[in-house]
């Protein structure tokens, strides 16, 4: 029997990379852990972050038997993914990452990476910047307090306005490309788009997908005879 793969996220935003790996693997089967009730992750102490997901990552192994765990969440990749790894040795864990290392391949100048207070202040965001930035290139943090539950909530005043905050510290700036440090960002494009026009959207969905196969295949993992199958799993209705 062709075991799932388990994808995790504080809510719908995980979707967007979800979107992705199916387009890559369309015969793979998949349980979609939305942990809504815990949302936003990005405003909790890292301690708090690693109980929850830990958590969750138990249940989508014992309860869902599980092959492989995405972690379709930036804010739980920075801050539970080496531990969680360290942990599970046995299971291949595929996490998301800001796209930092994308916009310094493709040389931008200026680029802004919108994140949760919890990725923005992470080391691993650090590590991003200090292994791929080149020469004069600029990367400006701008933490988002509250995006990603204004998305899961749909309050589209509360986006407007915090956009509208992230245009008014950037306006000095020339920015070239904006770096959806979070999963729920791309969710938003069009509203990111009418304050930053033309400005060119990174987000890791498409890398995370890559990743996943990859991973599934060096494990001889893949499934090719399964149908496709996706069981949503949502926390606040647990």
């Amino acid at each position: 029997m062709n075991k799932k793969i388990g994808i995790l996220d504080s809510g719908i935003g995980g979707t967007t990379v979800l979107n992705e790996i199916i387009k890559l693997l369309p015969k793979e089967d998949y349980v979609y852990y939305a942990d809504s009730k815990n949302n936003p992750y990005g405003e909790k102490s890292p301690e708090e972050i690693y109980k929850i997901v830990e958590n969750i990552v138990e249940f989508l192994l014992k309860e869902k038997d599980c092959k492989m765990i995405v972690i379709a969440c930036n804010t739980a990749t920075t801050r539970c993914m080496k531990k969680l790894k360290e942990k599970y040795k046995d299971i291949p864990f595929v996490g998301t990452v800001p796209a930092i290392k994308v916009a310094c391949d493709n040389n931008y100048k200026h680029t802004l990476v919108l994140a949760t207070p919890s990725t923005i202040d992470s080391e691993r965001t650090k590590e991003l910047i200090e292994e791929n930035r080149k020469g004069n290139q600029e990367i400006i943090l701008i933490s988002c307090d509250g995006l990603a539950n204004a998305i899961e909530t749909k309050n589209k005043e509360k986006i407007n306005d915090i956009l509208e905050k992230v245009k008014e510290k950037t306006k000095n700036t020339p920015i070239d490309s904006i770096v959806l440090g979070c999963t729920h960002y791309p969710l938003i494009k069009d509203e990111i788009h009418k304050f930053f026009k033309d400005v060119p959207l990174l987000d890791g969905s498409i890398g995370v997908a890559k990743e996943v196969k990859r991973q599934l295949e060096n494990h001889n993992l893949l499934n090719t005879k399964g149908t496709g199958k996706i069981e949503f799993i949502y926390s606040k209705d647990n």
